[in-house]
């Protein structure tokens, strides 16, 4: 059974580099583009993982994190933030707030599957 991993970012071509990472190697990759619309989907099927943007309008990122880590039901379900906001700050804000990893954006193909594998407890089957 694939990996199911929850994309959340609103800009489209994130979507689009990451699908185009994910799927190859076997992810299957759903999609939201807003904080909502994001815990809906995970309310409806849970994900394996979710790669989460913060900057979004209405619902910032790191409010969808903290709703996600409040549930009993969705708590355990690990988050990586993929952000454009890489001050230290930010990256203490992200791990403070919950996120399990925290990513860089612009990142490469390695560092996504890295810290998925890894959030997952597989860091060794990265290829």
């Amino acid at each position: 059974m694939p990996i199911r991993v929850l994309v959340v970012d609103d800009n489209p071509d994130s979507l689009v580099i990451t699908r185009g990472i994910l799927e190859p190697k076997g992810y299957e990759v759903i999609e939201a583009t807003s904080g909502p619309q994001a815990l809906a989907l995970v309310e409806q099927s849970p994900p394996d993982v979710v790669l989460l943007d913060i900057m979004m309008p209405g619902m910032s990122g790191l409010e969808v994190l903290q709703q996600l880590k409040e549930r009993y039901e969705t708590a355990r379900i690990p988050v990586i933030l993929v952000t454009a906001k890489t001050a230290d700050e930010d990256v203490v804000q992200g791990y403070q707030s919950g996120a399990d990893y925290y990513i860089t954006k612009p990142f490469t193909g390695t560092q996504l599957l890295y810290g998925i594998e890894l959030v997952l407890g597989r860091e060794n089957s990265c290829d």
